[in-house]
C-alpha cells in the first residue's frame, strides 16, 4: 500500500498576527496516534499578504547587528521517533508555572491550556492559572487583532482540515527560560487556550512553542525587545540518545559549520538552498530546480521524516538500493505502508556506515553537508538489527520537506539576521563540551517577591526542582520516574537486572536502592517505572542527593549502552517517607509467623516446596497486564 498523496489541506488561521503552520507528515504538533499513520504534508492554504505584520520584525532588527546579547540556553526532551516531537520547558507567570511545549519552527504562536478551558485534554502539567499570576495581563482589543467583544480581549483561533483546532485569548506575562539561561524572564504575548479539539486534545505535551517568523513568535518578540540577537539554534539527539539542546539568541559557532542561504521572502518557512543530492559520493541525475518547487526545501522541526518530490525520491531510492545490494530486504513494521527495510545490519548504530552509504546535500554556495546513515534511517520496531529508510515521497507535491531525522546529532543554527542556516555534525548530548562552552550562571524564574531583573541561583539543572527538594525540612522517602525504551518486554526480561545496575551507576546510588515498579508494553517499545529508595529502610534521601538525581534525569545525563536501544526518562516525582504504624509495617511478618506455627507439623520437604513457590512468586519478572498502544503524532 502506498502512502497517501500530498494535497495541500485547508488550514485556516485567525490570529492577532500572521501564523505559520508546521508541515507535518508523520509527526509535529499533536499527540501521536499509530506509528503507521503517516499523513500527507499540511501547509496553510492562505499565506499572509505582503502588508501583513509578518514583514514588520525585519525593520526592527538593524540595531542588533554587532551587539553582544545574552542567550537562553535550554534542554530538549523526548525523542523524535518515540514521541514524534521534541519538547522544552518554559515557565509562565509570577510565581512561575511550568509547561512542556513542543518545539516547532513551522509555527509562530506559543500557547498553553488555560484554567478556564471549556474543553482541554489532560496533559503533562497543570493548566495555566492567570488568576494566580501577579504579572499576568490580558491583551486588550486593538486594531491589529481579532477581538472578543464580550471580553474586550484579543483572541486567536486555529482550525485544521482533520477537525483539530485550538482557540483562546492572548495574554501577556513573564516567560522564563530555565536555570541554564543567562537571559532573565521577559514579558511576552502567548495564547491561553480555552478550547482544543481532535489530536490537540489528546497530546501529552502541554502546548506549542512557536519559533517561526511572525510577530507572535517568541523569537521575534525577544528580538524586537533587543534582548537577544536574531538567531536561534537546535541540536537534536541521535538514534541512541534522545533529548538535546536549544539556544535562543546568538552563540559562538564552530569554524567548520556548513551554511546554506535561507531566503526569508522565498516562503514563510525556514528554507535552504538545496541544489544536489549525492549518494555514496555519486550525484543523482536531477535538475537543481527539482528542490525549488512550491515552497522550496523546507526545514521543519515539527516533522519527523524527510519527504522528497517524486522524481527526486525515485532517484534517491534507486541509488540507495544499488549501494546496499548485499543486505536482505524485509517488510516494514507497518503492513499499511511499503517501507523499505533491511535486516541483518546489527543493533550497533556505530557500524551502520559500513553497510549504508553517506548522503551529501550540496547547497547553492557550493558547500556540502554530509549525512550519516542515522540521518536517513530509523530502527525497525519489530525486527532487531533491522533499519528502514526515513525518506519518503511527498506525493505529487513538489515541496522538499526535511524533518528532524535529517538533523539528528547536528547543531542547526537559524541565523535570521544574515539569512542563512548553519549545520554542524556533533553529539548533541555533549554539545557544550564540544563547543568548549562553560555553563552560564543559572537563573530561576522570579518568585512573587522578585522582579524580572532579579535572579536566584540553583544547581545547574534546566528545570526547577520539585518544591519538596527545595525545602530542607522535607523528608524524601523515594524518587519515582518513568523510562521509555524502544525494546519490547521480551527483550527487556533477561536484561532487567543489568539495566537496574547501569541506572544505579549513572545515578550514583547503590544497586539496592533502584527498584523496578512495573513495565507496560507499548507498540514501539516499553514503559518502565522505577523508584530510587533510601539506602536503609526507615531512612530518607537527602535533599542534595535528590537534587542530583533529578538533575541527571532532566538533563539527559543518564547514558546507557546501545544494548538498551533508544530511551528517555520522564515524569520524575518526589514522595515523602512512609508513615505507617508498627502493625501496618509488620503485619505481613506476623501473618507469616502464624502460618509457620500452624504448619509446623508439615514435612520439611513440604515447607521447602512452599518456600520455593513463594520465592518464585515474589521474584518473577512480570510486565503490567494492561497494554496501551503507543501513539504517534498527526499533523495539524
Amino acid at each position: 500500500m502506498a502512502r497517501p498523496s500530498s494535497p495541500i489541506h485547508v488550514a485556516i488561521f485567525i490570529l492577532c498576527s500572521s501564523t505559520l503552520q508546521s508541515a507535518l507528515p508523520t509527526t509535529g504538533l499533536l499527540s501521536p496516534p499509530h506509528r503507521g499513520a503517516r499523513p500527507p504534508m499540511v501547509l496553510p492554504l492562505i499565506l499572509s499578504p505582503p502588508n501583513s505584520s509578518r514583514a514588520s520584525p525585519y525593520s526592527r532588527r538593524r540595531h542588533l547587528q554587532g551587539s553582544v546579547k545574552p542567550n537562553a540556553r535550554m534542554s530538549l526532551h523526548d525523542d523524535l521517533l518515540l514521541n514524534g516531537y521534541y519538547t522544552t520547558r518554559l515557565w509562565i507567570g509570577t510565581p512561575p508555572q511550568k509547561f512542556s511545549l513542543i518545539v516547532d519552527t513551522g509555527s509562530t504562536v506559543t500557547y498553553v491550556p488555560c484554567s478556564n478551558c471549556d474543553q482541554c485534554g489532560k496533559h503533562q502539567d497543570p493548566q495555566f492559572r492567570p488568576e494566580e499570576s501577579s504579572t499576568y495581563q490580558p491583551v486588550k482589543c486593538n486594531i491589529d487583532c481579532n477581538c472578543d467583544d464580550n471580553r474586550g480581549q484579543c483572541v486567536y483561533e486555529r482550525q485544521y482540515a482533520e477537525m483539530s483546532s485550538s482557540s483562546g485569548v492572548l495574554g501577556e506575562d513573564l516567560i522564563s527560560f530555565g536555570n541554564l539561561s543567562e537571559l532573565p524572564p521577559q514579558r511576552s504575548v502567548f495564547g491561553c487556550e480555552n478550547l482544543e479539539t481532535g489530536d490537540l486534545y489528546s497530546q501529552h505535551a502541554d502546548g506549542i512553542m512557536g519559533l517561526g517568523r511572525g510577530d507572535l513568535s517568541i523569537v521575534d518578540q525577544l528580538v524586537g525587545k533587543g534582548v537577544i540577537s536574531d538567531s536561534f539554534s537546535l541540536c537534536y539527539g541521535g538514534m541512541e540518545i534522545g533529548g538535546g539542546a536549544m539556544v535562543l539568541g546568538g552563540m559562538s559557532l564552530p569554524s567548520d559549520m556548513v551554511f546554506s542561504y535561507s531566503d526569508p521572502v522565498r516562503s514563510p518557512y525556514y528554507n535552504i538552498d538545496l541544489k544536489e543530492l549525492h549518494v555514496g559520493g555519486k550525484p543523482l541525475s536531477l535538475s537543481p530546480d527539482i528542490f525549488d518547487g512550491k515552497y522550496g526545501s523546507v526545514l521543519d522541526s515539527g516533522t519527523t521524516y524527510a519527504y522528497l518530490p517524486e522524481e527526486a525520491f525515485l532517484a534517491f531510492k534507486e541509488a540507495i538500493m544499488k549501494e546496499v545490494q548485499s543486505l536482505k530486504k524485509i517488510r516494514g513494521p507497518d503492513p499499511n505502508y511499503n517501507d523499505i527495510c533491511f535486516s541483518s545490519v546489527g543493533r550497533n548504530t556505530s557500524q551502520l556506515s559500513s553497510s549504508f552509504p553517506a548522503v551529501d546535500m550540496v547547497f547553492g554556495n557550493g558547500q556540502k553537508l554530509t549525512l550519516s546513515p542515522e540521518n536517513y534511517l530509523f530502527r525497525h520496531s519489530k525486527v532487531q538489527g533491522a533499519y528502514c529508510l526515513g525518506i519518503f515521497q511527498n506525493g505529487k507535491d513538489p515541496t522538499t520537506l526535511l524533518g528532524g531525522i535529517i538533523v539528528r546529532n547536528m547543531l542547526v543554527t537559524y541565523d535570521r539576521e544574515h539569512s542563512k542556516i548553519g549545520f554542524w555534525k556533533t553529539n548533541c548530548s555533549e554539545l557544550w563540551e564540544r563547543l568548549h562552552l562553560s555553563s552560564p550562571s543559572p537563573t530561576l524564574p522570579p518568585t512573587s517577591n522578585t522582579t524580572a531583573n532579579q535572579t536566584n541561583h540553583l544547581a545547574p539543572s534546566s528545570v526547577p526542582m520539585p518544591p519538596e527538594v527545595d525545602s530542607p525540612e522535607t523528608q524524601i522517602g523515594q524518587i519515582t520516574f518513568d523510562m521509555f525504551t524502544s525494546m519490547n518486554v521480551s527483550e527487556l526480561k533477561p536484561l532487567s537486572v543489568e539495566l537496574a545496575q547501569f541506572i544505579a551507576h549513572q545515578l550514583d546510588v547503590n544497586i539496592t536502592q533502584v527498584h523496578l515498579l512495573g513495565v507496560t508494553a507499548k507498540v514501539n517499545g516499553s514503559l518502565i517505572k522505577w523508584a530510587v529508595l533510601p539506602v536503609s529502610p526507615g531512612k530518607s534521601i537527602s535533599n542534595s542527593s535528590a537534587m542530583e538525581i533529578i538533575s541527571r534525569l532532566s538533563e539527559n545525563l543518564v547514558q546507557l549502552p546501545e544494548t538498551f536501544g533508544s530511551y528517555r526518562f520522564t515524569e520524575w516525582h518526589v514522595e515523602p517517607p512512609e508513615t505507617r504504624t508498627w502493625w501496618q509495617k509488620h503485619y505481613q511478618l506476623v501473618i507469616v509467623a502464624t502460618a509457620v506455627t500452624l504448619l509446623v507439623g508439615l514435612s520439611a520437604s513440604g515447607v521447602w516446596l512452599l518456600w520455593r513457590q513463594r520465592q518464585k512468586t515474589f521474584n518473577a519478572y512480570k510486565p503490567v497486564d494492561t497494554i496501551f498502544p503507543e501513539q504517534e503524532l498527526q499533523p495539524l
